[in-house]
């Protein structure tokens, strides 16, 4: 099997940076984990809140420290730094190879979404963004790792996309038929952020990011190569 990580994102209409921050790592007991933490509001203020979340997630999980307590410990700092006055959304998406699963854990209104065996399902238990309350947990959820099985988190422009001209972003209908050929992470990601600029007629009302995570079937020959890539506007 291959593990594929895709990231898509860009900042909201006029405004030039991002409050989203997305960050990957490396799990030292194997695997890798994709952080998603989303600031509140948007703009340079969004995005120094959204950079303390993700960088004390992502050191955390580099020290081999389990998902959920990486997500609770992100919400302490956050609350403990800025008094309780601040908000953000964070997700985690991980494939763990001590447990062989993919683990999702969100504090965040979004929904996530699994894609497996050709069907689709919403992973939209209600959770509470972080910074603000003091018993906030991460709601989470292990999937078994298969091939032909996708993850896919995304911050609120994706949620929201359209709906200024009365129309949704409906992923979970799109995913199935969007995943029927095995695309790679990459180029699932890159779709599902263009649909959601053709629905806010690319003119985005929110920072919007998506990532996905692909386990799919391998038959690369030795030795087998990683590989990581970014490509960003300067």
């Amino acid at each position: 099997m291959d593990a594929q990580i895709g990231v898509a994102k860009v900042a909201k209409y006029a405004v030039d940076e991002s409050g989203d921050t997305v960050e990957l790592i490396e799990r030292p007991n194997g695997g890798l984990s994709a952080v998603l933490a989303d600031g509140q509001r948007s703009g340079r203020s969004a995005r120094i809140i959204s950079n303390i979340v993700a960088r004390k997630a992502i050191s955390l999980l580099g020290e081999g420290i389990r998902d959920g307590a990486a997500a609770r410990a992100a919400h302490d700092y956050l609350r403990t730094h800025r008094r309780g006055q601040v908000s953000a959304e964070l997700q985690i998406v991980s494939i763990d190879l001590q447990t062989l699963t993919l683990v999702i854990s969100r504090n965040t209104h979004c929904a996530a979404y699994v894609v497996s065996g050709g069907e689709c399902r919403a992973l939209d238990a209600s959770s509470q963004p972080i910074g603000l309350y003091a018993h906030t947990r991460p709601v989470i959820e292990e999937i078994a790792l298969q091939p032909g099985t996708y993850a896919v988190a995304t911050s609120d422009g994706v949620c929201s996309a359209g709906r200024r001209r009365g129309l949704a972003m409906d992923v979970a209908a799109l995913l199935p038929a969007w995943t029927a050929d095995g695309p790679g992470a990459q180029a699932l990601a890159d779709a599902i952020l263009e649909r959601a600029l053709e629905l806010d007629e690319r003119r985005p009302t929110d920072d919007t990011s998506v990532i996905v995570v692909a386990v799919l079937e391998s038959d690369a020959p030795e030795p087998r190569v990683r590989r990581l890539s970014a490509v960003f506007p300067l």
